[in-house]
C-alpha cells in the first residue's frame, strides 16, 4: 500500500513538473510573440513598373511610415509590375483576402457605376482640378459603395495621370484614327470612346501591351506618358498625341476583414501612410511630365499637340458616350456639372 502511495506521489510530482515546464514554455513563446509572431504582413499589389512614381511613393513613403510608426508590428511587402497577377487578378485577391492591399485603377466600375466617373472623357482640366474633386466630398461619394459591394475599403486616391495616345504613326486629326488598331483597357467606356474616335479597339491587360505593340498586333495604346516611359513601350512606338482625353486615377484599397483585424492605432497609421504616399505620388507624377517628355523625345518619340479644332473634334466625337451615360444614370448629369464646377 505504501509503495502504491509512493508511486502515486512520484507520478503527481512528475505531472506537476511537466505542467510547470509547459507553462514556462508558453510564457516564453508569448514574450517572443510580441516580436515576430505578432507581426502582420501587408502585401501591396499593383501593375506599375518599379521606377514608376506609384511604386516609388509606396517604397519611399507608405512602407517607411507603416513599418516605423507601427514599431515593427506591421511589415509591408510591395509587388509591382503585375507580380501577383494582372489588375483583375490582384483586385480579386484583395477582395477575397489573399492579398491585403492593392492599387488598382477603376476596374470595379462594372459593379459600382460611380467609380467610372473620373475616367469619363474630357472631364478634368488639370491636376489641381483632379485633386479638388477626388480629395473632397465628390471623391468620397464615388467610393461610398466600394466596401459594401466588394469588401474592400478605400484609403486614398492616387494618380495614373492624363491619358494620351501613343502610336506607330502621327495622329494630327480625327480622320487619322480611322482603322487605327488601338489597345484599350477592357472597360466599356474606354472601348466606346476608342470606337467613337474611329479606331479598331482591342482590349488587353496592361501586362500584354509591349508584346502586342512589338508584334504589330496593335498600332497604338493610350496611357499617361510616365507609364509609356516606365514600361519601355517607347521602344516600339514612334509618336504621342497629347490628347489628355481622360484622367486615370488609382485608388489605395485594403481588404475589409484584414482592416477589421487591426488595432485602431494600426488603422490610423495605414490611413495616414496611404494619404501621404498618394499625395507624394501626385507630386512626382506632375513634376515628371516634362522630364518624361524630354526622355521620350531623346529616344525618338515625336509629340503632337492637338490644335484647338482637333481637340474640339475629339470632344464632339465623345458626346454620344455622355448621351448614353445620362440616359442610363439619373445622377450622372448633375455629378458631371458638379465636377466641372470644381475647376472654377
Amino acid at each position: 500500500m505504501n509503495k502504491k502511495f509512493s508511486f502515486l506521489g512520484i507520478l503527481i510530482l512528475i505531472t506537476s513538473l511537466f505542467l510547470t515546464a509547459c507553462g514556462g514554455t508558453e510564457k516564453s513563446n508569448s514574450e517572443q510573440g510580441t516580436g515576430n509572431e505578432s507581426q502582420k504582413t501587408i502585401k501591396v499589389a499593383h501593375y506599375f513598373a518599379e521606377d514608376h512614381p506609384q511604386n516609388l511613393a509606396l517604397k519611399e513613403k507608405f512602407k517607411k511610415i507603416v513599418e516605423e510608426e507601427s514599431k515593427g508590428s506591421l511589415k509591408v511587402q510591395i509587388f509591382p509590375n503585375s507580380t501577383l497577377g494582372a489588375e483583375k487578378e490582384f483586385y480579386d485577391g484583395v477582395r477575397n483576402g489573399t492579398i491585403e492591399m492593392g492599387i488598382p485603377g477603376l476596374i470595379m466600375q462594372a459593379d459600382i457605376p460611380k467609380m467610372a466617373v473620373p475616367e469619363w472623357p474630357f472631364l478634368f482640366k488639370d491636376f489641381e482640378h483632379v485633386k479638388a474633386v477626388l480629395n473632397g466630398p465628390i471623391g468620397e461619394e464615388l467610393t461610398a459603395d466600394l466596401e459594401k459591394e466588394h469588401g474592400v475599403r478605400p484609403l486614398a486616391w492616387s494618380a495614373n495621370g492624363f491619358r494620351m495616345f501613343s502610336s506607330n504613326k502621327p495622329i494630327k486629326n480625327l480622320e487619322e484614327f480611322d482603322g487605327l488598331r488601338l489597345r484599350m483597357p477592357n472597360i466599356p467606356n474606354y472601348i466606346t470612346l476608342g470606337k467613337l474616335l474611329g479606331a479598331n479597339v482591342t482590349p488587353l491587360p496592361i501586362s500584354e501591351i509591349f508584346s502586342a505593340l512589338e508584334q504589330n498586333v496593335v498600332d497604338g495604346q493610350d496611357n499617361p506618358i510616365a507609364t509609356l516611359r516606365a514600361s519601355g513601350w517607347y521602344e516600339v512606338q514612334s509618336d504621342v498625341l497629347e490628347s489628355k482625353h481622360m484622367f486615370s486615377p488609382n485608388v489605395y484599397i485594403i481588404n475589409t476583414q484584414f482592416w477589421n483585424s487591426l488595432s485602431e492605432e494600426q488603422q490610423q497609421i495605414i490611413e495616414k501612410a496611404s494619404k501621404t504616399a498618394a499625395e507624394y505620388e501626385f507630386e512626382l507624377l506632375e513634376k515628371s511630365y516634362e522630364e518624361d517628355k524630354k526622355f521620350l523625345e531623346e529616344h525618338g518619340v515625336n509629340f503632337t499637340t492637338p490644335s484647338e479644332e482637333f481637340s474640339q473634334d475629339m470632344e464632339k466625337a465623345a458626346e454620344p458616350l455622355y448621351d448614353e451615360i445620362y440616359k442610363k444614370y439619373d445622377w450622372a448629369k448633375d455629378l458631371v456639372e458638379r465636377v466641372k464646377a470644381e475647376a472654377d
